[in-house]
């Protein structure tokens, strides 16, 4: 499948109006989401990422078709393990259930504006400097190793609305509570900011430390920007009817972090050995390619989707486990 740019236009076009639709249909007129509200457009929202891998299959080009799904699962699991810290930032603000659909719409759209913007980076580090990939593959494996420090530890790092909240009641005029979904409101006949402007401010902050980490790892599974940018684009769509799909499920994905350790530190792996094979590191091999051999996308997609579902099975078998104890010393 050639990648012209009427393909991109195209393709933004419609990322575009998804959201446009989702504001207006969903978002504008502030409400909790129902359960059945959220499965269903969930499940529309999945269902359209799948369906866009098949019009790479329908034009025969396989190789692509297999880059997109894996980073589409990738970068899914990464954004639901994501949703933990969106919980965590509007918990703390305190910000009313039926105004949270306007905080995550925000959050995706500041995302998928960041993503692209580290995406066109990476693909023009990539052009003009192949061995990139040794530092794409050092950031996967810090961003593991921190990982996995913090699940040994059981910390976390400290709610960064917390600093932003003090901060701006410090500096700049501020209301104590929310005004509806307004990000100003009058008090005492002055404009100030709200909760709701601040929530907002927090969860873009988080949103490009996220993109430090999202952006190597799909570019260690495809190098075509094309591909980075849809996968990256799908996976989000329907984050937000998702966090209120599974907000009382995320408490019981108690082993996704570990999930996600093994696969970043895989593809670090994968991203270290493609940077061998096209090495230009003076100091590594004279210059010289390393001939180590490559780990083809097939097999990483194979390896994401055992890594994720042995995950969530041993999740969901923890937590019954766990309630089942918990009912049995009630007893």
């Amino acid at each position: 499948m050639e990648i012209t740019p009427l393909v991109w236009v195209l393709t933004i076009a419609a990322i575009l109006a998804l959201l446009a639709f989702d504001f207006f249909a969903h978002v504008r007129k502030a409400h909790e989401p129902t359960l059945r509200e959220a499965a269903v457009w969930s499940s529309v929202y999945i269902g359209l990422a799948l369906m866009f891998g098949l019009v790479f299959l329908a034009f025969g080009d396989t190789s692509h078709a297999v880059e997109y799904y894996a980073g589409y699962l990738t970068e899914k699991a990464l954004s639901v393990d994501n949703l933990f810290v969106f919980l965590v930032i509007i918990s703390s603000f305190g910000v009313p259930r039926k105004y949270q659909q306007k905080v995550l719409l925000f959050g995706i759209i500041f995302a998928l504006v960041s993503r692209t913007v580290f995406i066109l980076l990476g693909a023009g580090l990539i052009h003009l400097f192949s061995d990139i990939f040794y530092l794409f593959g050092l950031i996967l494996l810090v961003t593991a190793a921190n990982m996995l420090r913090k699940e040994i530890t059981h910390s976390g790092a400290p709610a960064p609305e917390n600093a932003i909240i003090r901060l701006a009641r410090r500096w700049l005029k501020t209301s104590e509570s929310f005004d509806g979904d307004k990000l100003t409101t009058r008090v005492s006949g002055r404009r100030v900011l709200t909760p709701m402007l601040l929530v907002m401010v927090a969860i873009g902050g988080t949103d490009i430390l996220f993109a430090l980490d999202s952006i190597p790892a799909i570019y260690g599974l495809t190098h075509e920007p094309y591909i980075v940018f849809t996968a990256t684009a799908f996976s989000l769509m329907g984050l937000r009817q998702l966090y209120f799909l599974i907000d009382g499920l995320l408490q019981r994905l108690v082993f996704l972090s570990y999930g996600l350790i093994v696969i970043l530190g895989f593809i670090a792996v994968k991203l270290v050995l493609h940077a061998l094979h096209e090495n230009n590191l003076p100091f590594i091999n004279g210059g010289q390619n390393v001939p180590v051999p490559e780990i083809p996308t097939g097999a990483s997609l194979i390896v994401i989707l055992v890594v994720l579902a042995v995950t969530v099975a041993a999740s969901l078998w923890h937590s019954r486990a766990a309630a089942a104890g918990s009912t049995a010393l009630k007893r």
